[in-house]
């Protein structure tokens, strides 16, 4: 149980080409209160990506090393790549009143809100499904084949948004931050009211 000067565990999650990343940047770049937590993948980094900064990018044989000692609050294999949260950073900066950022897919999504249902979850979604397609395309970092799977995949996500505490369409990555923003002060309002 989280106590009111506790940060707040904010699950973000939405489909692939949404614009997760861009929203959580101009998350911790609007408050400094706000951190994004860094998960350990086995993918290749992308261009500009800096391990440590985006991701821990680890091999395979040390992801599951790490997962078999329960290292991780959450993990999922995605798209042939592992993807986990590492729970004891998370745990100190929450103590430390930090609002913890995890951008994380539905699965991982699910498992974070089954053992912190303190955690507050937020799913992202396109204006449209075409304009995730072309936000897909523009990225210009996969093939059109696995455009294709990531785009299917969206799809089934997208159902899963009504499990989320809230919803947002991101039209504007400053408007998401913002109601990201509000999201936050209206969720630290309540948990201070009722712990008075």
């Amino acid at each position: 149980m989280s106590k009111a000067t506790d940060g707040i565990l904010l699950i973000i999650s939405g489909p692939s080409g949404v614009g997760k990343g861009c929203v959580c940047a101009a998350l911790v770049a609007k408050d400094p209160n706000t951190v994004f937590s860094v998960s350990a993948t086995t993918r290749s980094p992308r261009r500009g990506e800096v391990n440590g900064k985006d991701y821990y990018f680890i091999s395979k044989e040390e992801f599951l090393q790490k997962r078999a000692r329960g290292e991780f609050l959450e993990w999922a294999e995605v798209f042939g790549n592992y993807y986990g949260t590492p729970v004891a950073e998370i745990q100190k900066l929450l103590q430390e009143g930090k609002n913890v950022l995890l951008d994380i897919e539905t699965q991982g999504a699910s498992q974070v809100r089954s053992v912190c249902p303190e955690g507050v979850s937020v799913f992202i979604l396109p204006p449209s499904f075409e304009e995730l397609e072309r936000r897909i395309v523009t990225r210009g970092s996969e093939t059109q084949e696995m455009r294709k799977i990531r785009l299917a995949q969206a799809e089934q996500e997208i159902k899963l948004a009504e499990q989320y505490d809230f919803c947002i369409v991101n039209t504007d990555i400053e408007e998401t931050a913002n109601a990201v923003l509000d999201i936050i002060a209206k969720v630290k309002a309540e948990r201070q009211l009722h712990n008075d």
